[in-house]
């Protein structure tokens, strides 16, 4: 885990689908070949965590059993 710029400048910011319009506690994920980036989406030029996509697939897959 690390914090740092993405290395691919160009892959899409997203928020999850679940995120409503009303703003709140959100946050935006790029995902490249080897990494995801997350950051929070109410200030996207502050700091982001890196992380490589196998812990964000653990991440993911555990967030879901709540």
């Amino acid at each position: 885990m690390n914090i740092e710029r993405p290395d691919d400048h160009t892959a899409p910011w997203f928020k999850s689908s679940y995120s409503g319009s009303a703003g709140g506690n959100c946050i935006e994920v790029a995902c490249t070949t080897c990494a995801v980036h997350i950051r929070d989406s109410k200030d996207p030029n502050g700091g982001m965590l890196t992380v490589d996509r196998d812990t964000w697939t653990a991440f993911v897959t555990f967030a879901r059993q709540f």
